[in-house]
């Protein structure tokens, strides 16, 4: 299996650029593919509206919203999940909407022919990056860097498996999206 998304049908808006320091904030994406809306860890913000006025600037409404991704479980990243009141959410292990839990390995799994997710654990075990395929190339939702210089992860669970990761995902992606900083085309001098 490849971890290229079958189709480069999807549009992506970041909403939220994160930061890290003082304060916190998750980076946070709105990523449109046919049915789905999908937003990406709608977490810690300094206002909520932060995240909502931008997503109305795009012409979605929260309800609207059909699934939000979870990059990994800690609250900077999944504070704000309650905003979007009809979305099923994902994160590595199952799909979660409404009162049903259902299993399932993120490794892989599509949200659409172009929306796919893949495990990438190394800040936590269970973390996992959600790749795009758009028509401008594979952009990828991630918190394997926390912003484009991250060299490597003071919080990190496994460095070895973050770099791994890193690895994988510049193998295919064009752009990418860190967990708290401005979107990044890799280079040469991107940290492996």
């Amino acid at each position: 299996m490849t971890d290229q998304p079958r189709e480069r049908a999807a549009t992506y808006t970041v909403l939220h650029s994160g930061y890290v320091g003082g304060h916190v904030a998750s980076t946070v994406a709105l990523v449109r593919d046919g049915d789905v809306v999908l937003v990406t860890d709608p977490g810690m913000v300094r206002d909520r509206e932060l995240i909502l006025g931008p997503l109305r600037e795009q012409g979605v409404a929260p309800e609207a919203v059909t699934d939000v991704v979870f990059s990994h479980h800690h609250p900077d990243h999944t504070l704000n999940a309650a905003l979007f009141p009809n979305a099923r959410f994902h994160d590595h292990w199952a799909i979660y909407e409404g009162d049903l839990w259902t299993d399932r390995d993120a490794e892989g799994f599509e949200l659409s022919p172009s929306i796919r997710l893949i495990r990438t654990p190394g800040h936590t075990p269970e973390d996992i990056t959600t790749l795009v395929g758009t028509p401008a190339g594979v952009v990828a939702f991630t918190h394997l860097w926390w912003s484009a210089d991250s060299v490597g992860d003071p919080f990190a669970t496994d460095l070895d498996a973050l770099h791994a990761g890193r690895a994988r995902v510049l193998a295919v992606a064009d752009i990418v999206v860190p967990g708290h900083g401005p979107a990044f085309r890799p280079t040469d001098r991107t940290p492996r």
